[in-house]
């Protein structure tokens, strides 16, 4: 049973005429007429009596007008109801997101005060997760996917940075050239999901500096470098603040070229509700605001 025939019904039921519901529903008195008798062939009932000058309902008719009416009241509700919950979404947004995106955390509190009525449950961890068997409304994740089955929008891209603190450049040297970095010590992070150091893409491995410590997770690296122990490659959003205080510096910047993108990725199998696409339109709109 189409809607469309249900609506042609209706119209022919309050105006008395299909040449009055065509023109209510913009379509030609024939369309209304045949809408109304496929409408009529599927139920096996007549639901007008009709001649040359009247058309009525028959009982059948009446009777199914009265289910008709009750049935698109409920539709418009539910359809009011809809886009009131799409102007303001809420509910619980489940949101699974690297540990070293804990610098998100000041734009959660953003959305937060902008959708009081979401509640987030974020889970920060580093490991490969199942969106659908996890119960998971959308996950953030870098580099490149290739699962078929998931949804992905482009939320921002961010650069890469060779830093150390100025206490060590002054006791060592600035590395102007990546044949330089020989003479240096290199603070490294290891991937606790792989087990393997992550590269500096910009230059040759028989050409990286000696290892002085080597580190599973940002932050302590980060303070490790805070300290002088060495140089040390990052994602810049995770020394941007150290970096504008100065108490780091950037180094080799005309050699490191490297960026790489953050996603939003959902099940495809699923409505992108309201509170999904709250969550990454902001995102995508506030992150700009942090440059590569």
């Amino acid at each position: 049973m189409e809607l469309s025939s249900l609506s042609a019904f209706l119209q022919a039921a309050d105006t008395g005429s299909f040449v009055a519901a065509g023109k209510n529903l913009g379509v030609t008195a024939s369309a209304v007429g045949k809408s109304v008798a496929r409408l009529e062939e599927h139920l096996k009932v007549r639901l007008f009596h009709r001649d040359t000058r009247n058309m009525t309902l028959t009982e059948e008719g009446r009777i199914f007008l009265a289910r008709c009416r009750r049935v698109m009241e409920e539709l418009q509700a539910g359809e009011a109801e809809l886009s009131s919950i799409a102007a303001d979404p809420s509910g619980r947004l489940r949101i699974s997101m690297p540990l070293s995106f804990d610098f998100l955390m000041p734009l959660m509190a953003e959305f937060m005060d902008a959708y009081p009525s979401i509640l987030l449950d974020i889970d920060l961890t580093d490991r490969v997760v199942d969106l659908i068997e996890e119960g998971f409304d959308l996950v953030i994740r870098t580099g490149t996917f290739i699962d078929s089955g998931l949804m992905r929008r482009s939320l921002w891209r961010f650069g890469y940075v060779l830093v150390a603190s100025p206490g060590y450049l002054a006791a060592h040297g600035t590395p102007s050239t990546p044949e330089e970095l020989a003479r240096h010590q290199c603070l490294r992070q290891r991937s606790r999901r792989t087990g393997k150091l992550y590269d500096w893409d910009f230059v040759d491995d028989g050409l990286l500096p000696t290892e002085k410590a080597v580190v599973s997770e940002l932050a302590p690296l980060v303070q490790l470098t805070l300290l002088g122990k060495g140089l040390a490659y990052f994602p810049r959003y995770a020394v941007r603040r150290q970096l504008q205080e100065g108490t780091l510096v950037a180094v080799l910047e005309g050699y490191v070229m490297k960026t790489e993108q953050m996603s939003g990725l959902w099940p495809t199998s699923r409505q992108l509700s309201p509170r999904v696409r709250a969550m990454v339109d902001f995102l995508s709109e506030r992150l700009k605001a942090f440059g590569a």
